[in-house]
C-alpha cells in the first residue's frame, strides 16, 4: 500500500508538473509578437491603459506584447479585426464600455460584441471630464448649459467617432440637460480633443485617462467631471450631478477581450497575470495617474460587468437616439 501510495503521488505531481508546463508554453510559443490591439487612433485613451501594463504584460507572459492602432467606423474595425483572429491568447482587444453602443445603434458592426468576445482582464475603471474651449463664457457646467440652451443647433462637440465613448457620454449630457448641439467625429480622443483646444470644437468629454495633458493647456477649461463623487486628481472640478444634473453619472471599465472561442485556461493565465500587475505599485500609481480605480476582477468578475454595461449602453443608446449618421 506504501509503495502504491508513492507511485500514485509521484504520477500525481508529475501529471501537475506536466499540466503547469503545458500552460506555460501557451505564452512561450514561437513566432512573432503578441498584440494588444486598440481600435482608435494613437495617442488616445484606450492606448494609455494598455501602455500602463505593455511592459510588465510581456515580462508575466514571457511574451512580447506591442500595441497596434487600427482606427476607423468608430472602433468597429479594430474590434471586427480582434474577433476574426486566431484564438490563441495572441491578439486581444483594449476595449470599454462603448464596446457595446454600435450594435446597440442597430448595426451588425461585422460582429458580435457578445458572443464573439470573451473579457478576459480589466484594467480599471474611470469617468470623464466635460472640457470647453476658452472662448466659451462659461466657467462652470451649469453656466455652460444655459449658454448652450440660448444657441440651440449652433454650438458643436466633438468626439472620438460615432458611437465611441466620448460621443456616448457627451449625447447624454446633452439629453439629460436638453441641449441641441451638433456632433462632430473624429478619428480618435487626441484629436477630437486638440481641435476643441485649437477652437475646431465648443467642447468635448474625454475620459480622465491622460487628462493631465490638458491641465496646462490654457485654451481649454475642465468644467465637469461625469462621476459620482469628485475625483481625488481634480478635487475642485464638481461632478456634473452637483452642476445641476441630479443622477449623472457615466463611467467605464477598460480592460482585454479575446476571440471568443481562446480556451478557458488561456484566458484564466492572462486574468491572472493583468490582475498581478495591477496591483504592482508603479502599475498602481501609473493608472491612478490615468484616472483610473483599478479593482482584480476574477473572469466571473468582468463577465458579469461586461454583460451589465451591454444593458446600460443598449438603454443610454435608446434614450439619446444615437444612430449611425449622428
Amino acid at each position: 500500500m506504501s509503495t502504491q501510495h508513492n507511485f500514485l503521488g509521484r504520477r500525481q505531481l508529475m501529471v501537475a508538473a506536466m499540466l503547469s508546463a503545458g500552460l506555460g508554453k501557451v505564452f512561450a510559443q514561437s513566432g512573432g509578437v503578441s498584440r494588444i490591439i486598440v481600435p482608435f487612433a494613437p495617442g488616445g485613451a484606450r492606448e494609455m491603459p494598455a501602455r500602463a501594463i505593455q511592459q510588465e504584460l510581456s515580462q508575466e507572459t514571457g511574451q512580447n506584447w506591442i500595441i497596434e492602432s487600427k482606427p476607423g467606423a468608430g472602433g468597429a474595425i479594430g474590434t471586427a479585426f480582434v474577433s476574426k483572429a486566431a484564438p490563441d491568447g495572441r491578439t486581444l482587444l483594449m476595449a470599454a464600455s462603448s464596446h457595446f453602443v454600435t450594435s446597440a445603434m442597430g448595426a451588425r458592426p461585422f460582429y458580435e460584441p457578445v458572443k464573439e468576445f470573451a473579457p478576459v482582464a480589466n484594467i480599471g475603471n474611470q469617468s470623464y471630464v466635460l472640457m470647453v474651449n476658452a472662448a466659451v463664457p462659461a466657467k462652470t457646467a451649469a453656466e455652460f448649459i444655459q449658454y448652450a440652451k440660448s444657441k440651440p443647433g449652433v454650438l458643436n462637440y466633438n468626439s472620438a467617432g460615432v458611437g465611441s465613448s466620448t460621443h456616448l457620454a457627451m449625447a447624454y449630457f446633452a439629453k439629460s440637460a436638453d441641449l441641441d448641439m451638433v456632433h462632430v467625429p473624429y478619428k480618435g480622443t487626441a484629436e477630437a480633443a486638440t481641435d476643441v483646444s485649437g477652437g475646431r470644437g465648443n467642447a468635448v468629454i474625454v475620459p480622465t485617462a491622460g487628462v493631465g495633458v490638458y491641465l496646462q493647456d490654457t485654451r481649454l477649461r475642465i468644467i465637469g467631471i461625469t462621476s459620482k463623487k469628485r475625483s481625488p486628481l481634480l478635487p475642485n472640478i464638481p461632478t456634473l450631478a452637483e452642476s445641476g444634473l441630479t443622477g449623472f453619472q457615466f463611467e467605464s471599465w477598460f480592460g482585454l477581450l479575446a476571440p471568443a472561442a481562446t480556451p478557458l485556461a488561456i484566458q484564466e493565465k492572462l486574468n491572472s497575470a493583468v490582475n498581478k500587475i495591477i496591483t504592482h505599485k508603479d502599475v498602481k500609481e501609473r493608472l491612478m495617474a490615468l484616472g483610473m480605480d483599478s479593482p482584480p476582477w476574477n473572469l466571473e468578475a468582468f463577465n458579469k460587468a461586461f454583460l451589465a454595461d451591454r444593458d446600460l449602453m443598449t438603454k443610454i443608446v435608446k434614450e439619446t437616439g444615437i444612430t449611425r449618421e449622428s
